[in-house]
């Protein structure tokens, strides 16, 4: 997964901003032929006017003769250069590039009312010191209206965001932008803009349906290299699930192979007169190979929101399969010859299917869909796609009809499907990362933002042991964090523990850690006159705790370090505390009923 998440490439832009200058446009009456018959938009971004169009031709563009004859310039009927008769095929091609010329002029024209340029401040945190951010940068990508007056864009545009500005086309000004929901699976997010002279002459555009292979689509954006508005087109070459590089999830996309670049994310690939998809990232060291979320992906963001209010995940099975190739297996485990499955390998204990389903099961059917032994289902004309697409599809708290094999006995099993959260967070965006420091411990809850801190290639640079849980360890209750001591900020206090750094922390005073607001509950409710801290390797720490408290506000001060815990932390323990006096005060009343009245 590491590696695949490394070559996908999140494409919002980071250069410097410039004036924008509104071309002239003119849908009707079509301009006068150029000299040069306009070439297909493919490797290059192309200008809005048929004159700013750049020049290379393609091996399906017009001919570089032009197409009228000679003869029609000179004297009437007498051609200088006869006309050649166009066999069949020349004349199919001709018409395709004609009708894709079209679509890509009707495109740029659907989008000059539609599509905006977002400009992002953001600051993230410092997961290595969590109590501060990183400093702030500006990005910039696209985005385009749907209707309900929002703006639909990619989550990485927007993520970490402290404030975001919309800019339309052939407008100097730029408005302010409110971030309504955002999905980092999926990598979309919906803006609000208040303004209403930014509404003014804008129109939405509507969603469409998966394109078909070899279907030509039109991505419009605001890519690096200029500041005007830029068509690229491209021709639909796969479909099927794809490693999203932001969210680091699984889903549906479309491979195109227009050239996708950055600032190109959040604008849309329109075909015909609607959207087919939202551009969002590219593969690195390929040429001309780009993705984007296509329509089925947008809606169930876009339903997800409009009936909780924010957005509410992608459902999963929690299940890992296996696939049944080989015949030796299936012989194994009882299928017959006409059975198609995969084998259930581990199962989630989170999930409801850990309820009914089993390790090696043989899951048969989804829904009454059959599922081939390379855990694939039918999808549209011939084509296949793994059936974990059936199941993201579903909304929360759906139930499902599965079908398994189990100890050579078909089963039906009714199973509700909801998202599940690994044990160890894939990312953190919007989110201040949790911390608790005590004796300058600092004891943090294991990310893999905190895995990314270590750099590009942070599978290989990171503590191996931490990596390795990161990726394959399952939860096995709600709520459960593995806590490690990300460091040591030194102090006479803490003198010889500063090499125990980037281990797991397993008990405090005997306790089992469940997560950090557990073990931040047992170190500041310590009763005893010694702390005792487990950790991996058999490592044990053991601190005076009247000594260590009091070394806790020096080392804050001498770090300059505004608390001793995160917010979330801190306000727990706040709510915490007025619990305990609101249920006290009942109890004090009562006594004190007795002792006066008996």
């Amino acid at each position: 997964m590491h590696a695949s998440v490394r070559l996908l490439r999140r494409l919002s832009s980071s250069s410097s901003s410039r004036s924008l200058r509104r071309l002239p446009f003119h849908p009707s009456p079509l301009p006068p032929p150029h000299p040069f018959p306009l070439p297909l938009l493919r490797t290059r971004t192309r200008a809005l006017l048929p004159h700013l169009a750049g020049r290379r031709l393609s091996t399906i563009s017009w001919a570089s003769t032009p197409s009228v004859r000679l003869g029609e310039c000179g004297a009437l009927g007498t051609p200088a250069i006869p006309e050649v008769e166009k066999s069949e095929g020349e004349e199919e091609v001709d018409s395709v590039v004609a009708r894709h010329d079209t679509d890509a002029f009707a495109a740029v024209e659907l989008a000059l009312d539609s599509v905006v340029k977002v400009f992002t401040v953001s600051s993230g945190p410092n997961y290595f010191l969590p109590w501060q951010n990183k400093s702030q940068r500006e990005s910039m990508g696209s985005g385009f209206v749907i209707s309900g007056r929002r703006i639909v864009t990619n989550a990485h545009v927007v993520a970490d965001h402290t404030f975001v500005l919309v800019r339309k086309h052939g407008s100097p000004t730029k408005y302010k932008a409110e971030v309504q929901a955002v999905g980092h699976e999926c990598d979309l997010a919906l803006l609000t803009v208040e303004s209403e002279e930014f509404w003014e002459g804008m129109n939405s555009l509507d969603l469409g349906d998966i394109p078909f292979l070899q279907e030509a689509v039109a991505v419009v954006g605001y890519p690096q290299g200029g500041d005007n508005i830029s068509v690229t087109k491209g021709i639909v070459s796969r479909v099927e699930p794809t490693q999203y590089a932001h969210g680091a999830t699984q889903l549906m996309a479309i491979q195109i192979d227009a050239a996708i670049n950055p600032g190109n994310s959040g604008g849309p690939a329109i075909m015909g007169d609607k959207v087919a998809g939202v551009a969002f990232q590219n593969l690195s060291g390929a040429e001309n190979i780009g993705y984007i979320i296509p329509v089925p992906i947008i809606n169930r963001f876009i339903s997800g929101v409009e009936e909780s209010g924010k957005y509410s995940g992608f459902c999963s099975l929690g299940i890992s399969c296996q696939a049944t190739e080989n015949i030796q297996i299936r012989e194994c485990f009882g299928m017959r010859p006409e059975m198609t499955g995969v084998l259930v390998s581990r199962i989630n204990p989170l999930s409801d299917a850990y309820k009914v389903l089993r390790k090696d099961d043989i899951l048969l059917e989804f829904d009454g869909v059959p599922i081939a032994n390379d855990g694939t289902v039918p999808f549209r004309n011939r084509e296949r796609i793994t059936f974990d697409h059936l199941v993201s599809m579903k909304k929360p708290e759906e139930t499902s009809v599965i079908k398994v094999l189990r100890d050579g006995k078909e089963h039906e099993l009714t199973v509700t499907l909801r998202p599940l959260q690994p044990l160890v967070p894939v990312h953190q965006f919007d989110k201040l990362p949790s911390y608790y420091i005590f004796a300058g411990f600092v004891f943090i809850p294991l990310t893999q933002p905190y895995l990314h801190e270590f750099g590009e290639d942070w599978y290989n640079t990171s503590p191996r042991r931490l990596c390795e849980r990161a990726l394959r360890e399952l939860p096995k209750k709600a709520d459960q964090q593995l806590v490690i001591l990300s460091q040591v900020l030194m102090d006479d206090i803490n003198v010889g523990y500063e090499r125990l750094a980037e281990l797991q922390v397993r008990k405090v005073n005997g306790v089992e850690v469940e997560n950090l607001k557990h073990l931040c509950s047992i170190v500041e409710g310590c009763t005893e006159e010694n702390l005792r801290f487990d950790l991996d390797d058999e490592r044990v720490i053991v601190l005076k705790f009247q000594n260590a408290k009091l070394a806790t506000s020096r080392i804050l001060k001498r770090h300059r370090i505004p608390s001793a815990m995160s917010s979330d932390l801190s306000d727990e323990q706040a709510s915490n505390e007025t619990d305990v006096v609101g249920r006290g005060l009942p109890g004090v009343v009562h006594w004190l009923r007795r002792l006066l009245f008996g």
